[in-house]
């Protein structure tokens, strides 16, 4: 098990940003930027042991800077979207950036996906991390409480990469941190994702209005497109007469995760029979944003990746009904989510 570090680039304001690269005795091998939290690749055999990449990223630092897809970012303080752009914490409301208008998307114009995090390493007999740190200051981004987040990644000697995201606040606030990752299992990227395989471990959807806010219901995927309890392919029902996959563009949803009380357990599995790749995830998240790249664009065609963004579901804070997103005071906010690699 390896960790190196190797200069990536300049940020404009002159911060000067890292690659860490994590290897294991298998070849697997995943870089990651302290710019934004940013997953560059993750390299991975196939079932004959050509490794390649399997997320979508940038070869430059620029990029990641102006691109606008969150490719391989660490998400925050808010993944998903916020309604309105605003939320109320004991009768007070805060007013976020409408970046994706009329809503508040990903943590708002400067999310953690735009930060420079601390970095430091570690590393055992079968593991090696990277421990990315980052002080949100009260009010950034409308958001209340200094925020203090670590965020581990950790890839161990059976091909698993593992997060670990952490916070405490000096105030209670809302969070709901993810990673936007977006994979493609073939190792090409002019391919299209509609040919993998996926499974996911839910009865239910959130169904979300024109501007994909929850309506607040929860709806079952049964006789839906939405059904992914059996294995099937993504492009199946990608673009059946459907007004969740019209709101969409394809897939764009929160799915109610199954065995919520179970801690982390497996959520998702895809499969991409070709290359004879496997990705299973694991989370302890209630719910998994799945995204099939339908607003890609320049460099990454659309519909060259999928994400499943682990995650509470979109619009939290005003939604009574929703698990919890608050942080308290004294509280450490913990989430974690594992992406198993392996072949068949």
């Amino acid at each position: 098990m390896t960790i190196n570090k190797s200069k990536y680039g300049t940020t404009p304001d002159g911060i000067s940003i890292d690659c860490f690269t994590l290897k294991n005795k298998n070849g697997v091998e995943v870089e990651i930027i302290n710019y934004g939290g940013i997953i560059k690749s993750i390299k991975v055999p196939n079932k004959k042991g050509v490794i390649e990449n399997v997320v979508l990223g940038y070869d430059s630092l620029p990029q990641y800077i102006n691109g606008d897809s969150y490719l391989g970012a660490t998400i925050g303080r808010f993944g998903n979207r916020i309604a309105n752009g605003k939320f109320s914490l004991d009768d007070k409301e805060y007013t976020l950036a409408l970046n994706n208008a009329p809503n508040s998307l990903h943590g708002g114009d400067k999310g953690f996906d735009n930060v420079v995090w601390n970095a430091t390493t570690k590393s055992d007999e079968n593991s090696v991390s990277l421990v990315l740190n980052y002080l949100s200051i009260d009010m950034e981004e409308g958001f209340p409480g200094n925020l203090n987040t670590t965020v581990t990644f950790t890839l161990n000697s059976e091909n698993t990469l593992d997060i670990l995201y952490e916070a405490s606040t000096d105030k209670k606030t809302i969070i709901n941190l993810t990673n936007h990752s977006y994979f493609n299992l073939s190792g090409d990227f002019k391919n299209d994702i509609l040919d993998h395989k996926l499974q996911i471990r839910a009865d239910k959807i959130v169904p979300v209005n024109k501007n994909l806010i929850p309506t607040g219901e929860l709806v079952s995927v049964e006789n839906t497109p939405f059904d992914f309890r059996s294995f099937k392919i993504i492009g199946a029902d990608i673009d059946a007469d459907n007004q969740q996959i019209k709101f969409g563009f394809g897939y764009d949803h929160c799915w109610v995760l199954n065995n919520q009380n179970e801690d982390v357990r497996l959520i998702a599995e895809a499969y991409h029979e070709e290359s004879g790749r496997v990705l299973e995830v694991f989370s302890d998240e209630p719910g998994v944003q799945f995204y099939t790249g339908n607003h890609l664009n320049g460099t990454h065609g659309k519909r060259t990746g999928f994400c499943l963004e682990t995650q509470h579901y979109p619009d939290s804070p005003n939604q009574l009904n929703f698990p919890s997103v608050v942080l308290n005071v004294g509280e450490t906010y913990k989430s974690r989510t594992s992406y198993k690699f392996s072949v068949k």
